[in-house]
């Protein structure tokens, strides 16, 4: 292995990480040590901001194998820096599941792991094993791949499901655990919560508190002690809050993990005893006994024995509690290899609440532990919450691009500083303080804190609005989005389904439709009998509980749930756990009509009773579930199976489908309703219950009979459709994804207006290679419900306003629609295609949680500011990768998503738009202020350096706490516009139009400064200022000039007309710069309804013009202000009012009319409204011409946008086969060149 060589860790996953090795070096330590020293510890805080120059500083490149530390770079676009420090221990075996020599080892060491004990691990030749440990996570050194490797469970051993039932379900015997320990150590999520002095430590070594305390040891050495005092105060405050919000943090973090994180457990030994053991001791392979009464689980386990009631709400969001059954032991899903993804339906996961399990007489109710600690599915959320990744990233790397230069202005003025000192011989002592002071007004301190002001206010208005959030930094993010991705089922419709009829079919073709399954004429079909029985229910403290669609069903038939208790069980034939029954009253009336019923006894009557003998719950991945009964008294059993009509169909007999299965389907689905298909099956008389627990569901899932449709209704929200249109309005692109029907969700799409009546929807249906045929997409264009002609359709295009004017009208009118298996297929064999599909897709359906997650990562890899909004189970990963993740659950799970809303409907998406929109601007306004009032200080500093004097203590006093504090944080109380437009706020500090207007108002505080610096020394009355000057009562008929008189004054200075002078102009130029920036509309409401903004601008321009106008003896001594003539202070007001006015009209006229309107427009990477060139008025012609003028003046002529999908559109409008035209086929191996065949 190459000295130095990089490798990558975790490759492919969200934490991959670039790794090198380093040893110490005792020449380049000596080096920094000296350089610690003669910088006073400057250098050693350099290298604790910047690890990698720490360890490049003290060490030299080695080998991985051989390395002490270890330096790791996170590959995303934020490339992180860690150090780690490598450990080594001794092992008998180099991996924890190498089989060991259990005759040769010797007992292992429990719980303690120091090296004493490892060395006494076996009788033979100790392994030494390299490992570090970085964020909660080991890694440790694998010599086959000459690279570090994580152990998460049982899951990397790579064992068929039959393998975990043969190999691992006996349980370990000590000495195996003890070993494995060493590699997973003790199962805990163990949060650590730092103490009050780690974390001042930590908050305090921040840059920005560095840069503070270097600013108030000089302030204090220029007896600046006032606004010392204040920044003291102020960051005191703030430190105290982020300690206390931060330790408040980790103790709830540490709470939530610590409640159920130590139990006892019965743990399954080798040689079939069971012990009891603490939860903390179990390790991958261990097998625990799952209490009837329920427990919360202390690790990932998959169940191999019984059936269990779990609530998952702690991890998925999801409220209603899912059966979990044991792992396929036989058959082909025995022989898949176990993955905690595919087999969550039998993985009980840590954190989760076990509320009951179900098991027969005899029998235990068992799991194999497969992940512990925080390679669980709770620690891996722990892990996310205790080291997230850093958010807003552009608004902040812009932010310290705006900062750098800043330092680059204040080294020019700390360079001009020194140079004048020296030229006019001023002591050392000065030059230094001076020099140094003029960084510590270019670079103001209180930025950030004047920045998060605007955040904190916005977070406090969405509380207000029923939103929550927990990573304020997001809320600027959402002022970005211009997608918003909304699941169907519980957010854009509403969440129950109400069953709207059935139509039941026989002989091969369909009845006509009932409303109403618990008609007595049914209580004796196979159809009623397949609605009571097939679905996953179950009675929680005697109510009923499960799937809402599963319960929805259950009651329209009116049938009864009982579940035995352990006691009947044990008294009867242990076959019937579940059973379900038709009311008393329903099988008499039913039998009324049958006179051989009349003196029918009750035993009899029980003969309708249906006893469950297993369940195959509902998986996402097959579409489908299935049960196994038993009807009391027959000797065979059934199989019911129920889910998505068209899986139902493919597992029937064709003879038993209904012809017009394909036309019944679309017309319901077309329609927006969802459909569920039921089927049945006579099973053998032959098979036993023994035999039915071991047989797959492959084995009982064929040959069906097909038994109809059930037909629910699902209502779309009140608020839905107004809420889409506010967003179209808003150039906001919105998409469904779903896991329901692709016809149902195109319905719904059409139905809530994100499809619109004259729109085409193109089905990009996909199949897989097969045999020898390539990958293949069939192009089907679905009939619109309002068919137009060519020419009309063009028409209607022309009025719509949320077109891309790039774009010609008729390629705004589809929509591609896109099922998870043709996505699945796409991503995999048509990677070209992806992004154009991207594009122009509106529908996703039947999509599986990881798809929506990939299909979230496509949208932001071509740019799209992504948000997502949903509130199930399979919008988690979603809601967590998007740049915006709403949950409208209440849960605790909820944690997944930076954003909840307690309101149930889509309303909060527009409400969090509008309030990160007004975040954002505010952001931009704050820190457009907080540079000028460091350039307009700086220049007078600068200005007032050259005579060599400056602004007085308390001038400084009341500059930056009465004028920039109280107007920096009230600036930032403008609450959001009502209303979303289709233009959004600039996504970056460092861009045209806001460089354009800090610019152009640096050059008029500029100008009108000089000026008055250079006006004022020409007036006839001007002298060098002394204590006896007194240019107040000196007729400007009968001025002396006394320059020559030497009196004793001010050694500073600070006392003369030019310092007056600039004080004046400059506070107002504050006030003025301040009112400019404060923009309202269209983001922000008006300045003038920030009330507490509005006072203390007026308040402070009525005190300035009073002490300008009527000098007050006592406050001019006080700020040190010099008496000048009336006839001055008048002329200083006409160039405030000229000054201001001049500002205003550049803001007004070069920002948001000229360069706004018709140069940056073009940056905002949406369709935005545009008039046919037909219709174009003269003064529309005129604003083109200017357009294409100023662009040329900018260089922006023919220049490429900037976002991605924008360049993709562009390449679509030239491609004259995108579309695929109807009923053609793209294949795989032409997809390149678009070739398609006509079906």
């Amino acid at each position: 292995m190459k000295t130095g060589e990089v490798k990558i860790i975790n490759k492919g996953l969200e934490d991959e990480m670039e790794v090198w090795g380093y040893r110490p070096c005792l020449w380049k330590t000596i080096l920094v040590g000296v350089g610690v020293v003669c910088s006073g510890g400057l250098l050693l805080l350099l290298l604790y901001w910047l690890p990698e120059w720490g360890v490049k500083g003290t060490c030299t490149h080695t080998s991985l194998r051989d390395a002490h530390t270890l330096l790791l770079r996170t590959t995303d676009e934020f490339r992180q820096w860690f150090r780690a420090k490598a450990h080594v221990m001794l092992a008998p075996w180099k991996k924890p599941f190498d089989s060991l020599d259990l005759s040769a080892t010797a007992q292992l060491p429990n719980g303690d792991h120091s090296e004493e004990h490892y060395g006494k691990l076996a009788q033979g030749q100790p392994t030494q094993i390299h490992f570090f440990t970085h964020h909660s996570t080991k890694y440790y050194w694998d010599d086959e791949t000459q690279n570090f490797e994580t152990y998460k469970g049982l899951e990397d051993v790579n064992v068929s499901c039959a393998g975990i039932h043969s190999e691992h379900s006996s349980g370990l015997c000590k000495t195996l655990q003890d070993f494995r320990r060493l590699f997973f150590g003790e199962n805990e999520i163990a949060v650590r919560v730092p103490s009050l002095f780690k974390l001042l430590i930590k908050e305090v070594l921040n840059p920005f508190y560095i840069f503070q305390l270097f600013s108030v040891i000089l302030w204090s050495a220029e007896d600046y002690y006032y606004y010392a005092t204040a920044i003291v105060f102020m960051s005191v405050i703030s430190i105290a809050t982020s300690l206390y919000t931060i330790k408040k943090q980790y103790v709830m973090l540490h709470d939530m993990v610590a409640a159920h994180s130590v139990v006892r457990v019965s743990v399954c030994k080798g040689n079939k005893e069971i012990a009891e053991a603490m939860s903390t001791e179990l390790v991958p392979g261990d097998v625990v006994i799952i209490p009837a009464n329920g427990m919360i689980m202390p690790c990932d386990a998959v169940l191999i024995h019984g059936t269990c009631i779990v609530n998952e709400s702690m991890l998925t969001g999801e409220s209603v509690p899912v059966t979990k059954t044991s792992l396929p032991s036989s058959g082909e899903d025995a022989a898949v290899s176990y993955s905690m993804e595919e087999h969550k339906r039998h993985t009980l996961f840590c954190g989760t609440h076990v509320i009951q399990t179900r098991f027969y007489t005899g029998e235990l109710v068992k799991a194999v532990v497969v992940r512990t600690g925080f390679s669980t599915e709770k620690g891996q959320l722990v892990r996310s919450i205790l080291y997230p990744k850093p958010t807003d990233f552009k608004l902040y790397r812009d932010a310290y691009l705006f900062l750098l230069c800043l330092v680059g202005v204040a080294g020019i003025g700390f360079i001009y500083t020194i140079v004048l000192s020296v030229m006019n011989q001023v002591p050392a002592k000065t030059i230094i303080i001076e020099s140094l002071d003029i960084i510590t007004i270019t670079v103001p301190p209180a930025l950030p804190a004047a920045m998060t002001a605007g955040i904190v206010y916005a977070q406090r208005r969405l509380k207000r609005v029923g939103i929550f959030c927990i990573s304020p930094q997001r809320i600027n993010m959402c002022g970005q989005l211009n997608l918003v991705c909304f699941d169907k089922t519980g957010t854009l419709t509403e969440d129950g389904l109400d069953l709207w009829g059935i139509q039941r079919a026989e002989n091969g073709s369909f009845s006509p439709p009932e409303s109403e399954a618990a008609e007595q004429s049914l209580v004796s079909s196979a159809f009623v009998a397949g609605m009571a029985s097939c679905h996953s229910l179950t009675k929680i403290e005697g109510e009923l509980s499960g799937d809402p669609l599963d319960l929805k069903m259950f009651s329209a038939t009116g049938w009864i749930l009982e579940e035995p208790t352990e006691e009947e069980t044990a008294l009867h034939n242990p076959l019937m756990p579940t059973v379900v029954r038709p009311p008393k009253h329903v099988v008499l009336e039913a039998n009324q009509n049958n006179p051989l019923a009349q003196n029918m006894e009750l035993s009899q009557i029980s003969s309708f009773e249906i006893g469950i003998v297993r369940q195959f719950p509902f998986s996402s991945a097959l579409q489908r579930m299935s049960v196994v009964v038993r009807r009391l008294g027959e000797k065979h059993m059934d199989a019911y199976l129920k889910g998505a009509p068209e899986i139902v169909a493919s597992l029937c007999k064709q003879h038993t489908v209904p012809q017009s299965f394909t036309e019944t389907l679309e017309s319901y689905t077309r329609q927006g309703f969802r459909v569920i298909a039921l089927a049945h099956r006579q099973l053998e008389s032959k098979l036993s219950w023994h035999k039915v627990q071991s047989l797959s569901r492959d084995l009982i899932e064929t040959n069906m009979e097909f038994l109809g449709l059930i037909i629910m209704q699902n209502k779309i929200k009140q608020e839905t459709a107004g809420v889409l249109r506010e967003l179209r309005q808003a150039n906001i692109r919105t998409l469904m994804v779903t896991g329901d029907n692709m016809l149902t969700a195109i319905s719904v799409a059409r139905d809530c207006g994100m499809v619109r009546a004259h729109e085409q929807v193109v089905i990009a249906d996909a199949v897989p290679p097969k045999d020898f045929n390539p990958a293949a997409i069939m192009w089907h264009y679905t009939e619109n419900p309002q068919t137009t002609k060519d020419n009309q359709s063009v028409e209607i295009n022309l009025e719509e306003r949320a077109y891309d004017k790039r774009q010609p009208p008729q390629e705004q009118s589809y929509h591609f629609a896109v099922s998870g298996k043709a996505f699945a297929v796409v991503t995999e064999h048509f990677p070209q295609l992806v992004q154009k599909l991207a594009l122009r897709a509106t529908v996703f359906a039947r999509m599986a949680p990881d798809q929506k997650t990939q299909l979230v990562e496509i949208l932001q890899s071509i740019d799209y500011t992504v948000g997502m909004c949903g509130d199930g189970a399979n919008d988690c990963g979603a809601l967590k990768r998007a740049h915006s993740g709403i949950s409208l659950s209440e849960l605790e799970a909820s944690v997944a998503s930076p954003f909840t809303s307690t309101t149930s409907n889509i309303s909060c998406v527009p409400n969090l738009i509008r309030e990160g929109r007004a975040a954002l601007i505010t952001s931009f306004c704050v820190f457009k202020f907080m540079a000028l009032y460091s350039i307009i200080q700086y220049l007078s500093v600068t200005l007032l350096y050259s005579i060599l004097s400056n602004l007085g203590d308390f001038q400084f006093l009341f500059i930056d706490i009465a004028i920039i504090l109280i107007i920096a944080f009230t600036m930032s109380l403008n609450p959001a516009w009502k209303e979303l437009v289709w233009r959004r706020p600039p996504s970056s500090l460092i861009s045209g139009p806001l460089l354009c207007s800090v610019l152009t108002q640096i050059l008029t505080c500029l100008f009108f400064q000089v000026l008055v610096f250079l006006l004022v020394r020409q007036q006839r009355w001007y002298e060098t200022w002394t204590p006896q000057s007194d240019a107040c009562n000196v007729s400007s008929y009968s001025l002396t000039h006394s320059s020559n008189v030497s009196s004793p004054h001010d050694h500073k200075n600070i006392k003369n007309y030019e310092n007056t002078t600039l004080f004046y102009i400059s506070s107002f130029q504050y006030l003025s710069v301040a009112i400019i920036f404060s923009k309202g509309k269209p983001f922000r409401q008006p300045s003038y309804k920030n009330w507490p903004f509005m006072l203390s601008c007026i308040g402070l321009y009525t005190f300035l013009l009073f002490i300008m106008l009527y000098p007050v003896p006592a406050i001019d001594s006080f700020l040190e202000i010099v008496c000048v003539p009336h006839d001055w202070r008048v002329t200083l007001v006409v160039i405030v009012v000229v000054n201001t006015a001049v500002s205003f009209m550049l803001e007004i006229l070069i920002l948001d009319i000229i360069l706004w309107r018709l140069v940056f427009r073009g940056n905002q990477g949406g369709n935005r409204p545009s008039a046919s060139p037909a219709t174009a008025k003269p003064q529309e012609a005129n604003s083109r011409w200017g357009s294409s003028f100023l662009s040329w003046l900018f260089c922006r002529r023919n220049k490429p946008p900037r976002v991605r999908y924008m360049n993709v559109a562009l390449e679509l409008q030239d491609d004259p086969d995108w579309p695929p035209g109807p009923s053609t086929v793209t294949y795989a191996s032409d997809a390149q060149s678009h070739i398609s065949a006509a079906l």
